[in-house]
């Protein structure tokens, strides 16, 4: 069974159609990158996968014992949560609040956890430093360990690279396929950077409202479609 799939589905605001006629499958160890202009509706599926939004049409199944609980996310930042004053560990050990339970407090094990990620993604020296002094790619990797620790089976990045200069942007995918190659952890991701998810993902999705594709990478770039749209042009023209 499929670790995530989706028949058929719709989103609707307010009885307006924002995302529809979407399906495809993910299965457990893939990384899929989902593509598509600005207003695709790509933030509105993403939501949906965190179950933060119900479909408004069509089915979407969880599969694998997958839970939401288990699914680590790491969301576009806003200029307010760059200036969080924290300190990095704090940020990342955040991350293991689902597995709290009706504990109050972190233990032993959740503090192990948050220490293993910073130092699987190399930032355990900045540890005691402050959240918002540190650079933007600094950050990205922080907010990364950070869903990690709540990344049972399933890790969903937006824009992850997004305002990042190229050679962290280039730091960054490469460190998400490791992750995703040797944690043997499955990849959800929304990016625009077409160079990036052409090289590391295994399937892309691309949306224009409506699904226009879905498949591997090999097949994708050999459509048109990929050509006009990593050329900038509109998807679905």
């Amino acid at each position: 069974m499929s670790l995530l799939s989706c028949e058929n589905v719709s989103f609707s605001y307010d009885g307006r159609l924002v995302a529809k006629e979407i399906s495809f499958s993910v299965e457990s160890g893939d990384y899929l990158c989902i593509v598509g202009e600005n207003g695709a509706g790509k933030s509105t599926l993403m939501k949906g996968l965190l179950q933060l939004k119900r479909p408004s049409g069509g089915i979407l199944r969880m599969g694998d014992g997958l839970k939401a609980d288990e699914i680590g996310y790491l969301p576009q930042q806003n200029d307010v949560q760059k200036d969080f004053p924290a300190d990095v560990f704090e940020v990342v050990l955040s991350g293991c609040l689902s597995r709290l339970g009706w504990r109050p407090f972190y233990g032993k094990k959740e503090k192990a956890l948050a220490q293993e990620k910073m130092e699987q993604l190399g930032i355990a020296q900045l540890n005691k430093q402050c959240y918002r002094e540190l650079s933007g790619g600094q950050q990205q990797r922080v907010l990364l360990a950070r869903a990690l620790c709540a990344a049972k089976k399933l890790l969903v990045l937006d824009e992850p690279a997004a305002g990042l200069d190229p050679l962290a942007t280039k730091e960054l995918y490469a460190l998400i396929s490791k992750i995703n190659t040797e944690m043997k952890l499955t990849v959800v991701m929304v990016s625009h950077d077409m160079q990036s998810v052409l090289h590391y993902a295994h399937k892309i999705l691309h949306l224009n409202t409506k699904q226009v594709f879905f498949g591997t990478a090999a097949e994708y770039r050999r459509t048109p479609l990929a050509q006009r749209f990593a050329q900038g042009g509109e998807a679905g023209a």
